[in-house]
């Protein structure tokens, strides 16, 4: 059975930064596409950020509202990926979300990040 849990949002100043995490069961995360999504209220789910290649070789595409600030890197022996924001904007307040696809994509249930001007 997968499980995504993710964790480390929080509330932060404009030009702060936090790093997200996501745990992974019941699958790979050096074998599998992974991914960060975002959604804030009355928007859609957005691609933030994803993963793909296998074991300690891989590469990592961001959007280009993202891009030179955040960062996304898994640790293969803890089976996590992680999300590191930097150089936050109140216009990246949102849920974000870890997914990953392994014949069928697997969501976790979000964590909230807050940024204040």
């Amino acid at each position: 059975q997968v499980q995504l849990v993710e964790s480390g949002g929080g509330s932060v100043q404009s030009g702060g930064s936090l790093r997200l995490s996501c745990s992974a069961s019941g699958l790979t995360v050096s074998s599998t596409l992974m991914s960060w999504y975002r959604q804030s209220p009355g928007t859609e789910r957005e691609l933030v950020a994803y993963m793909v290649g296998s074991g300690s070789l891989y590469g990592t595409t961001a959007a280009d509202s993202v891009k030179g600030r955040f960062t996304m890197s898994r640790d293969n022996t803890e089976n996590i990926v992680y999300l590191q924001m930097n150089s936050l904007k109140p216009e990246d307040t949102a849920v974000y979300y870890c997914n990953a696809v392994q014949g069928r994509p697997y969501w976790g249930r979000g964590t909230q990040v807050t940024v204040s001007s």
